[in-house]
């Protein structure tokens, strides 16, 4: 999943031309994307489409962001995806794990799909552990840095501040087994800044980033490119396993040491990538 491609759920014309990018996975939001009078008939197009066959057939990963758990709109949405194609609900605007379990229970007795949470205020930062550990529905973190940082007046394009915002949710994440996102880049045009951004996040270990126009998806996917991440990971296992067998933990590999650390992040990048994640 290098790459998701956001999608406004208020915006039925896109669906299509977003189905036909090279993005690794949609993401059709329900939430601010569509303004309080449009949220019935948006969740009623969107469930027309989620149950096209080219979707059912894609293999894209398909993600719905919907509305928050404290709005009247939350129960519908998920209604509406126990009939459809969906790999990922993205939960927004929770802040703590009491209320991501509350939200993932009432999930869980309707929907059948893992959770991808948004980790977007103050609060919700400074709480990342307990909340990627609240519930085992959860399968990763996502960092929502232009709902965190706006009303904090915090510089959203500072690379220093961002490296900030984002360690606590990948160490969150990696404690309790999730994969990391990355979210939006809000300058369309400033694709330097997007790669940029994305380069810093993949170094970090994020699994890919969002991106809110189609344009920044060639980046993504180039910058996240895993092949020969993985074919190097594969190696480096092989090699464990080697060592493992004459009675060594630590080993050289291509004038490297290799110990522990190495190999288990070697292994959970092979068992993301079996998965699909």
């Amino acid at each position: 999943m290098r790459s998701k491609l956001f999608v406004p759920g208020s915006r039925p014309d896109f669906f299509r031309k977003a189905l036909s990018s090279e993005a690794d996975a949609l993401s059709f939001d329900l939430e601010d994307a569509v303004p309080e009078e449009g949220k019935g008939s948006a969740r009623a197009r969107l469930a027309t489409f989620l149950a096209s066959d080219s979707v059912r057939a894609t293999r894209k990963t398909i993600i719905v962001r919907v509305n928050a758990p404290s709005t009247p709109h939350f129960r519908p949405d998920l209604e509406m995806l126990a009939e459809v194609r969906i790999d990922l609900i993205n939960l927004p605007k929770v802040e703590d794990a009491d209320a991501v379990r509350a939200a993932a229970e009432i999930a869980a007795g309707i929907v059948p799909a893992q959770l991808l949470i948004n980790l977007e205020t103050p609060r919700a930062l400074a709480r990342a552990a307990a909340i990627a550990s609240a519930h085992p529905a959860i399968a990763g973190l996502q960092a929502g840095l232009n709902d965190l940082f706006a009303p904090l007046g915090i510089d959203r394009v500072d690379p220093a501040n961002v490296r900030i915002a984002l360690w606590p949710i990948r160490i969150a994440a990696a404690e309790a087994g999730l994969f990391a996102y990355d979210g939006a880049w809000p300058e369309v045009r400033d694709e330097n800044g997007f790669r940029r951004e994305a380069e810093l996040a993949r170094g970090m270990g994020f699994m890919g980033k969002s991106c809110v126009h189609p344009r920044q998806v060639a980046i993504a996917n180039q910058v996240f490119e895993s092949g020969d991440a993985l074919e190097q990971a594969r190696r480096l296992v092989e090699a464990a396993q080697a060592a493992a067998a004459q009675g060594r933990g630590a080993f050289l590999l291509d004038g490297r040491m290799i110990d522990r650390p190495e190999i288990a992040r070697a292994e959970a990048l092979l068992a993301h990538a079996e998965t699909g994640r």
